[in-house]
């Protein structure tokens, strides 16, 4: 079985931190989104990997994942372009995939348990297709599949304005080659693109069977700077402590905190877990980090006050207006304004920024 790992579209909810990158490659607990996607595939045993690049900066994306071979898997890259739907992106790797059944892996999702059991029933079965699914409050943004009391699908809808369920398609599918012809004969959807909800659908209605399962754990679509500040504490749940760094006397860390090598929390800092700091970073004197932060290397904070937010390296923070809730691009100053008494701030800040507050 191959890979099939989505990294296009255009990421305009997330803007203006797409406008400098693929959104797939924005770090959550310092790692970007789309190495957990290669690390459930190649856990799964799939190891051939095709890598779907768009049009906005796919060269970072060939930059980071090279060959494959630091992440223990090949990788092959496949063009798609401007992007037109994700049954458009899925065909385009008609070639790479052959005659091998194969899993599509959307890039900018993220998910607890993995995938290895869904692979291997797969595997060893007969279906034609397999859809992961997970129950979600707000059904309407996402492919929708219903059910019926033996739990075999009986309808795919894509974003449905009255769904008939609230099972929404995780952006994982297992397939087979004869989706392709399907996918030839497809038409553009009222969003203009060419939807691989209403592709899976074909299957069904020609009598195939397209085999349900259902998220264990939790799953989290990261298109908004929301999403992702939630999958980063979801995923910071789960990390174990480790000190690479050092530690000055005075500073005080608690709970489940990553320090990375050459970092320095200096004295009256704290840094309450869980947290994740990356390598160089300098944090303090008199610096507050926490929770659910994550900080990416070569940060620098001073005098600063951050919670629940993600700053995505190289960032300079030396104001001591408390920051929650925040996504920081690269190479970004928040620096503080002369005059002004200190308060809260709720970020989304792009690339190569410098504020004053």
């Amino acid at each position: 079985m191959k890979g099939v790992v989505l990294t296009g579209g255009h990421g305009t909810r997330l803007r203006p931190l797409t406008h400098t990158g693929p959104k797939q490659l924005i770090p959550i607990a310092n790692k970007p989104n789309v190495l957990y996607c290669i690390d459930d595939l190649r856990d799964a045993g799939i190891k051939d990997i095709g890598i779907i690049l768009g049009d906005v900066m796919p060269e970072k994306v060939r930059e980071f994942l090279g060959d494959g071979s630091a992440f223990g898997v090949r990788i092959t890259y496949i063009v798609q372009g401007a992007p037109k739907g994700i049954a458009h992106a899925v065909g385009c790797a008609r070639s790479f995939v052959g005659d091998d059944a194969f899993c599509v892996y959307l890039g900018d999702n993220i998910l607890k348990g993995g995938i290895r059991a869904m692979v291997e029933a797969f595997r060893a079965g007969h279906d034609e297709a397999g859809i992961l699914l997970c129950a979600v409050p707000n059904p309407e943004r996402f492919g929708v599949a219903e059910l019926d009391a033996s739990q075999a699908v009986v309808s795919l809808v894509e974003k449905p304005k009255e769904p008939r369920s609230n099972l929404a398609l995780v952006g994982i599918y297992l397939l087979r080659p004869s989706i392709f012809p399907i996918i030839a004969r497809l038409k553009p959807s009222w969003r203009n693109e060419l939807e691989i909800t209403e592709a899976i659908d074909e299957v069904r209605k020609a009598g195939r069977t397209v085999r349900a399962f259902l998220v264990n754990g939790w799953w989290k679509d990261t298109g908004r700077p929301e999403d992702i500040l939630e999958a980063n504490q979801l995923v910071l749940e789960g990390i174990d402590p480790l000190n690479e760094g050092t530690v000055e006397e005075g500073a005080e860390v608690r709970g489940r905190v990553r320090i990375g090598k050459g970092t320095v929390v200096k004295r009256g800092s704290v840094i309450r877990g869980p947290v994740v700091i990356g390598a160089n970073c300098t944090i303090g004197p008199d610096t507050y980090v926490g929770p659910y932060t994550s900080i990416g290397d070569d940060s620098h904070l001073v005098g600063a006050d951050v919670e629940a937010s993600i700053l995505i390296g190289n960032c300079v923070i030396e104001s001591p207006n408390k920051i929650v809730h925040s996504l920081i691009g690269r190479h970004t100053s928040v620096l503080s304004a002369k005059g002004r008494l200190p308060k809260g701030q709720h970020l989304i800040v792009g690339e190569n920024s410098t504020l004053y507050l």
